[in-house]
């Protein structure tokens, strides 16, 4: 793993750093590697949304600060960061389901936009903070269903209420750049790819919903077998928004743009090749079955090209797709087998850290 360059523990000790949606699956990843690089995190998010839920099993709660809030409430986001005062906010608070989207659109796009917007006044308007990563979405762009990798100049859109807010949500963080962020702090975006990882349990997810079929001696049911996506394991994102953040903090406005993260295009794979090498990796005979149900429009070929972030941060993705389902199907069979998910997770952080060490210690 030469050449990779990981986040600087000297940078980030004793930074404060303002996280939101640490409830969630990225979000918690994210509060234990902070706290492993020696930041204090203070955490904004809704309680706990699944069962299982991975803050919950690492008991999260009592290893950062954390405030339970909703951000479409602007005036609980602005008390929360004003009283904490960070150096960095790191916002990932999200209605992050297409299916959800068309259920609920208003409330999508309420915390999609005008709860990215309630964060952004706030860290404008709290004199700490030097440093701000929005994180939206590989779906932020007008899929044209082509096969080419889409690049940050690429026009922004959206078919469905998801990819559309957060689209929106785009548009804001350059408006709120231009208007409000030109002394004192930076602000960029960051657009991921399809992040798995161990102890994601959300709804209308593929790795979560093999888990749940596979747990229970289903067949998987598949939406759409022939649709393209960007995997990458939830550290290649992460690592990029943490460099990404340095960057801000040391760049300013050189750096206050947006930025892909996504794999290489070897990586960009149908969802029948990710299901294939998913049963095969947790065997006992495990299956998957296309589901020809009626379901609403989702992309079908997705990618980004992320050689701005390759070229001027010096991020790139570290594991190739087999690896990073190895790891993902891995974890999960462990924590069915009675392992300690934050334990986990630590040795996920060494094996990614730290060339040739074993995730089992």
């Amino acid at each position: 793993m030469a050449g990779f360059i990981n986040p600087d523990p000297r940078f980030w000790l004793g930074k404060r750093v303002f996280l939101t949606g640490d409830s969630g699956f990225k979000g918690t990843w994210l509060a234990l590697w902070l706290r492993r690089l020696g930041a204090r995190v203070f955490g904004f998010s809704l309680p706990h949304a699944t069962r299982p839920n991975l803050s919950e099993l690492v008991a999260l709660d009592t290893l950062i600060e954390t405030w339970r809030g909703d951000i479409r409430d602007g005036a609980a986001v602005t008390a929360a960061m004003r009283g904490f005062a960070p150096d960095i906010v790191l916002h990932l608070a999200a209605q992050s389901m297409v299916r959800r989207s068309y259920r609920e659109p208003v409330a999508t796009f309420e915390t999609n936009v005008l709860g990215t917007v309630h964060v952004m006044e706030a860290a404008s308007r709290t004199p700490s903070v030097r440093s701000v990563v929005i994180v939206t979405t590989d779906k932020c762009y007008e899929n044209r269903e082509w096969i080419w990798p889409y690049r940050e100049t690429d026009a922004l859109g959206g078919h469905d209420p998801y990819s559309a807010s957060k689209a929106c949500a785009e548009i804001a963080v350059a408006a709120w750049r231009r208007s409000f962020f030109q002394d004192g702090a930076s602000i960029a975006s960051a657009r991921a790819g399809n992040v798995i990882g161990g102890g994601d349990w959300a709804e209308d997810r593929l790795i979560p919903d093999c888990v749940r079929a596979m747990n229970a001696g289903a067949t998987i049911p598949i939406r759409d077998p022939a649709a393209t996506r960007p995997w990458q394991h939830v550290l290649e994102p992460l690592c990029g928004y943490l460099l990404l953040a340095e960057r801000l903090w040391h760049d300013g406005a050189a750096a206050a743009e947006a930025w892909n993260f996504g794999p290489p295009m070897d990586d960009v794979q149908p969802v029948s090749g990710v299901a294939d090498q998913v049963t095969a990796l947790w065997g006992d005979g495990a299956s998957w079955r296309a589901d020809d149900g009626g379901h609403v429009h989702e992309a079908g070929l997705l990618a980004v090209d992320a050689a701005k972030a390759r070229a001027r941060i010096g991020w790139r993705p570290r594991l190739p797709l087999n690896e990073a389902l190895a790891w993902t199907v891995g974890w999960y069979k462990a924590h069915r087998d009675g392992a300690d998910p934050a334990t986990l997770i630590e040795h996920d952080l060494d094996a990614y850290e730290k060339p040739g060490v074993s995730r089992y210690g």
